[in-house]
């Protein structure tokens, strides 16, 4: 009996009768008018070669989303099947439930194949600045809704090595769909830049918090660092490190509770997070280091001052960085729960343990945290409190390495990690409008003109597009939920 060929091996087979044609052709089509066929057995110019691997790696993410697509569409139709057996809606309701989902599912695949563009959003304001560009707070012109905005600069990036990761976040956000990671609807690019869209959380972030608070109680210090380790937890499963958790990127809903953001283009990618940024530094002593308890205010207020300035520069801080990540010796997720073990001292303390007036004293102070680690005698700090940072904050052989092992630390004995999403944030968030920005930093000043886009030939226009294949992308949920 003859078996039919599986949806992979089809689109495999589809995929490689195609290659074949486009080199085929790439190979024997004039490249202008005053251009001839290339005779049989001659190399292809380089250009050609930018063609063929265009068309070859488009034509690999054509196939890979038609399979993601059908994936996406039979777990959509089990969750429905699924929500109607525990509401035990009878035959009719649950006909007409299929029906609806039908007809969105539908309507959802005329969706996707438009063509999104900046014009189809209204900027309002600029509520975020970074190495590679700005968040906007934007709404969509058809549907009113209201999203964050983050335009990345493709020359940035390119200029500076950050494709791998401009398309990390980009795919972690489109894989991840839990509550504790900001939600994204919409990717797309033109010819300068890439655009992702996302749900807008009015709360702010932890920084512009602990700003405001200078330090949390260690009841407030528990509920945050108990979201952020289930956040954590959630990517972690997905097989993902985030790599560079810091205040900045732990954002609050309306509700005040915590979500991760920010997967990969940020500080612990930047190059004060590179070794050789640090070169010939490792040879300071540990006097160099020495604590001097009376130094707590000045470092806490000198913090301060400066961390919204660390936020925005392209060089950034690595106070919340692993030592490992810095000695190349190879690290694991664990890196993750390191930086939560300096965000909770941050919170009882008022100012991370390795801060310091340059990136290059804080890099010294991390790789030598066996002696800089202090808590200031003058700031009172449970004893449990101390001791799960010092289970965060430690040797990779020691530190603490998952969930399981982080819910046994005596800090964290009375939290309830079942229902900490549903119970009332530590401290509330007060939200007038679902466009509300008062949480954020305003940027009066800002030019809300998109960014302008420049006709680009030959190699160079190909590098762009082979780097930035298959970006685009719409979440069903952007279509399908209300705001």
């Amino acid at each position: 009996m003859h078996q039919q060929p599986s949806l992979g091996e089809s689109f495999r087979r589809r995929l490689r009768d195609n290659l074949c044609s486009c080199s085929c052709s790439t190979a024997e089509t004039p490249a202008g008018p005053e251009k001839t066929a290339m005779p049989p057995g001659s190399a292809l110019s380089q250009h050609q070669l930018d063609r063929v691997k265009v068309a070859k790696v488009a034509l690999e993410a054509y196939y890979h989303n038609l399979a993601a697509q059908h994936t996406d569409r039979v777990k959509r139709y089990e969750l429905l099947e699924q929500t109607m057996d525990e509401e035990e809606l009878n035959l009719d309701q649950k006909q007409e439930r299929r029906e609806q989902h039908s007809q969105k599912e539908t309507e959802f695949l005329r969706v996707r194949r438009a063509r999104l563009t900046v014009d189809d959003f209204e900027p309002l304001k600029v509520i975020g600045k970074g190495a590679f560009g700005q968040v906007r707070l934007v709404q969509k012109r058809d549907t009113g809704h209201i999203y964050a905005m983050k335009i990345l600069k493709k020359a940035d990036i390119l200029e500076k090595d950050q494709v791998a990761h401009s398309r990390a976040e980009r795919d972690i956000m489109a894989k991840a769909d839990n509550a504790w990671v900001v939600k994204m609807y919409y990717s797309f690019q033109d010819q300068s830049s890439l655009y992702l869209v996302m749900e807008f959380l009015p709360g702010g972030d932890i920084m512009s918090l602990l700003i405001k608070r200078d330090t949390l109680t260690e009841v407030e210090t528990q509920f945050y660092i108990g979201e952020c380790l289930l956040a954590l937890d959630s990517i972690h499963r997905m097989g993902f490190i985030h790599r560079d958790v810091k205040p900045d990127n732990l954002l609050l809903d309306s509700r005040g509770h915590l979500k991760l953001s920010d997967f990969g283009l940020c500080t612990g990618l930047k190059k004060a997070h590179r070794t050789d940024f640090y070169r010939n530094l490792s040879a300071a002593q540990p006097a160099d280091f020495a604590w001097h308890p009376t130094d707590s205010r000045h470092r806490a207020e000198s913090w301060k001052h400066r961390r919204r300035q660390l936020a925005y520069s392209t060089v950034g801080t690595p106070d919340y960085i692993a030592p490992e990540v810095f000695s190349n010796s190879g690290y694991n997720k664990s890196v993750d729960f390191w930086s939560v073990g300096v965000i909770m001292f941050e919170m009882l303390v008022g100012f991370p343990p390795f801060c310091s007036d340059t990136p290059q004293e804080t890099y010294r102070k991390v790789m030598r945290w066996r002696e800089t680690l202090c808590f200031p005698p003058e700031i009172p700090v449970s004893k449990e409190a101390r001791e799960a940072i010092q289970s965060l904050c430690c040797d990779a052989q020691q530190r603490l390495g998952d969930l399981a092992e982080v819910k046994l630390e005596a800090f964290f004995s009375d939290l309830d990690w079942d229902h900490l999403r549903e119970r009332p944030a530590a401290i509330t968030v007060n939200i007038k409008a679902i466009d509300d920005t008062s949480n954020f930093d305003q940027f009066p000043d800002a030019d809300l003109k998109w960014p302008t886009t420049t006709a680009e030939k030959g190699h160079e226009r190909y590098r762009k597009d082979l780097a930035f294949i298959n970006y685009t992308y719409k979440a069903f949920a952007a279509f399908a939920d209300p705001q």
